[in-house]
């Protein structure tokens, strides 16, 4: 998981410098991200990680930190890897 965080980190450098955010820190809450920055989190997600977010996993609770994110991307890449 701390790749996906590493990567998520990445991706958020390119629109905010905020080098502290922590893995928990709300994003939306803190007025880093809005609605239309969530739409292209979400569309550089699904084609970063190569993952379909379903309109079930379009829940403030899983976009709203770096941690929530990773988790998301965790329990959606688990299928996939093979034993």
């Amino acid at each position: 998981m701390n790749d996906h965080k590493r990567r998520i980190r990445q991706f958020f450098a390119r629109f905010f410098q905020h080098a502290d955010l922590g893995d928990t820190d709300d994003i939306f809450a803190g007025g880093y991200v809005n609605s239309l920055f969530a739409m292209q989190l979400i569309a550089w997600l699904e084609k970063e990680f190569a993952v379909a977010i379903e309109d079930n996993d379009l829940q403030i609770s899983n976009f709203n930190s770096v941690s929530a994110i990773a988790g998301l991307l965790e329990r959606k890449t688990a299928g996939l890897v093979s034993a």
